[in-house]
């Protein structure tokens, strides 16, 4: 494995950069271990979607949006962890990754508040109501950011999570799935933050309003 903890150099990885940088501008020192587990975590066979792949793009969104959050470091950290659970028939997979995150930032000499701030931050990936903190808004647009990918790309999505549950049974899944999109589809805008709502919110509308027909179609 590279080190990740190893001086920045060009072409180094991302992934690895995200890594370090968060971990250091937060003022911690995290055990040698701690990012094998968190890869191992994302690679696990029940994943279709929610895997590095997912990481990667979210670590990528992050990158153009720094100057958003109020503590891009914390946001940072709360992409590594924000599905580091991920059971597919448990319903805690937020809170548990989120307590996670608070005890390894706290053993790392995390300050307490910044580990508190990133459970919240990870428990807003919820998605049960609207994120209202400037950084919650942006965390969630980022997790949200695959609404509004290209058509490619989001049809590769949609079949990801078909085969991440592929234990639910189809016209189950297809009622579901549809309930779900179509609340997203509701809200007065998919994304809080105004360059998310720029760069991708009638993207993700036209996507949504296409998965739904499909969904109808199949039933």
């Amino acid at each position: 494995m590279t080190d990740p903890n190893a001086q920045n150099a060009p072409g180094m990885p991302l992934r690895q950069q995200s890594w370090r940088h968060a971990w250091l501008t937060l003022g911690a020192t995290p055990p040698a271990r701690l990012f094998d587990e968190l890869v191992a975590r994302y690679s696990e066979p029940q994943r279709r979607y929610h895997t590095l792949q997912h990481l990667d793009e979210c670590l990528e969104k992050l990158v153009p949006a720094r100057a958003l959050a109020e503590h891009p470091d914390e946001v940072e950290l709360a992409l590594w962890f924000h599905d580091a659970i991920y059971e597919l028939q448990r319903h805690d997979n937020e809170l548990q990754s989120a307590l996670w995150a608070q005890r390894e930032m706290l053993a790392a000499g995390a300050a307490p508040e910044a580990a508190e701030r990133v459970h919240g931050l990870i428990m807003a990936t919820r998605h049960s109501a609207l994120p209202e903190a400037p950084d919650e808004r942006l965390l969630v647009d980022i997790d949200l950011a695959i609404l509004g990918a290209g058509r490619v790309r989001f049809e590769d999505y949609e079949r990801q999570v078909r085969a991440e549950y592929d234990w639910v049974p189809e016209g189950l899944f297809r009622a579901r799935r549809r309930e779900m999109l179509q609340g997203f589809l509701a809200r007065p805008a998919i994304y809080g933050t105004e360059v998310f709502q720029a760069r991708l919110e009638a993207q993700a509308r036209e996507n949504l309003r296409w998965s739904i027909a499909q969904l109808a179609d199949q039933a």
